[in-house]
Parts: structure tokens; sequence; C-alpha cells
């Protein structure tokens, strides 16, 4: 079982460069690949570089030992944005990464979701990457709570792989987000619902209300109740954490280094747990 965390939150700190070696060195396996500049996602994927920069970041991950296995596509997702998804796709091959996450359109009729992942799917399967949709859940300010966004329900979450029908849309299912009540119903309904579909993960904790981005195993999601719904369906993907407010709210430059330990050290705890249980 392979561990992995994303870049955005670390190469804020330390760039892209610095944040795959130091993932190597606190000792996942692998990348995950965000490609988008946190404030400047039309900068980065726009730019005629870009898949020279998505080369030399595999390069940096191979010489250090680690490989990219997923990326995170820009978001918000729309219609106007298929340019920059389908670039998005091409980068995370030239990486190496196998999975490219992209968000479905949040909130409009699932029609919307499909008609985008209808047209990313030609250059996903010309690059051979296989587009995961996750699920979403939207958030009330006023109210504190959840509330319904494409992917949030597992039957909507199925319906749109079902409509859409095609072996190159996947399932990745973000933990957080599937527990994040009243409108999400729990990680291990969403986890049985996709079965087989199911190829990646966003590993990360809150307290099953908002959005909170944390280590997993500091919060309040049954982190055992989901490996049990991994094993039942054999789920056969990595485990990559997307905790990204742990690592930019507690850790500096100088100090991120520590952060990353201790998540690869979660990592491979729920890695071992999911695989010796």
């Amino acid at each position: 079982m392979r561990i992995s965390t994303e870049i955005s939150s670390i190469s804020p700190l330390v760039g892209a460069e610095k944040a795959i070696r130091l993932i190597a060195e606190a000792g996942f396996d692998a990348w995950d690949f965000t490609t988008f500049d946190l404030y400047k996602p039309q900068e980065l994927l726009g730019g005629t570089d870009c898949i020279a920069y998505a080369r030399h970041l595999k390069q940096i991950g191979l010489e250090c030992g680690i490989v990219c296995n997923q990326s995170h596509a820009p978001y918000p997702s729309s219609l106007d944005a298929i340019p920059l998804l389908q670039q998005a796709i091409r980068c995370t091959a030239e990486a190496g990464g196998t999975h490219c996450v992209i968000h479905p359109v949040a909130f409009e009729p699932l029609e919307k979701s499909v008609e985008l992942y209808r047209a990313l799917l030609p250059t996903a399967k010309e690059c051979g990457v296989k587009i995961c949709a996750e699920n979403l859940v939207g958030w009330d300010d006023e109210k504190k709570e959840s509330f319904f966004a494409t992917g949030a329900t597992p039957e909507n979450f199925v319906e749109l792989l079902d409509t859409v029908n095609d072996p190159y849309l996947v399932a990745c299912l973000d933990v957080g987000h599937a527990e994040m009540r009243p409108a999400a119903s729990g990680a291990p309904k969403m986890i049985h619902a996709l079965g087989d579909r199911l190829q990646a993960l966003h590993l990360h904790d809150n307290d099953c209300c908002y959005d909170h981005h944390q280590l997993p195993l500091t919060m309040s999601i049954d982190y055992d109740a989901v490996l049990q719904a991994l094993r039942e369906v054999k789920y056969k993907g990595d485990f990559t954490l997307e905790a990204v407010h742990y690592m930019l709210n507690k850790f500096t430059t100088e100090t991120v280094a520590d952060g990353l330990r201790t998540m690869a050290t979660t990592a491979r705890t729920l890695a071992n747990r999911f695989e010796q249980e």
C-alpha cells in the first residue's frame, strides 16, 4: 500500500521542487501533483512551459526515489474551464500520474457534470490518465452547516458515474467531505456504494461538520469504520493525505519537514492497519 500527500500545502512554504524532496525524505512513496498554483492557477497551466514543468517535477521525484501517483486539477470546475482541465490531464501524464482528480460542477444540475466529463474523456484516454470525480458538499456560513453539492450522497455520486458510464471516469473519495453532516451520510456508505470504481482517496480529518482538512486520527472521523469499509470493497489504490490546513496552519518554512514526517507516520499507520486487520 503506497502512501502519498499533495504538494499544494507545502509548495507555498518551500516551492514545488523542495516539496517533493521533503515528501520523499519524510518517508512517503509518492507525491500528489496539485496542478495549479494556490493563487494563480491560470498562470501555471495556461503557460507554454507547463508540460516541461511537469516533466521536471517528475525527474526530481524519480531522483528522490518516489513517483507521482495522482493529481488534483484546478477548481472550481465549469464547462468554461475545459481547456484548463485538459491541460491538467496532460500535465498529470507528463509527471507520471495515472489519475487526475477533477471536481464535478458543484451547484448545477447533474447534466452539467456529465457534459464536463464527457468533454474531457478523449484527452484522458489519449494520455492514459483516468479522471477521478470527487464527492463535494457546500457550506452555509450563516447556518454553519453543509448543504448538498454534486456527489454529496452515494446515490448522486453513483448516478453521475453510471450516466457517463466510461471506465476512464472513476471515483476519488474525499473522506472529509463524506463526513460533513447533514449533507453527507458518511464515508463507509460512500465506499460501499462506489465499490471497485473507488480508485483514489483524499484522507484528512474534521469534526464531522466543517471541512477542517486536518491530520487523520486527530479529530472526529471514525477511521476504523473507514478502513473496514475499504477492506470490504477490496480497495487497491493508494492512501493519499490531503491535510492541507494542518500543514498551512501549523508549520513554517523551518518546520515543514517535521510536519511531513508526522504526516508520513500517520499515513503509514493507516495503511498498515488497513493491510493487517
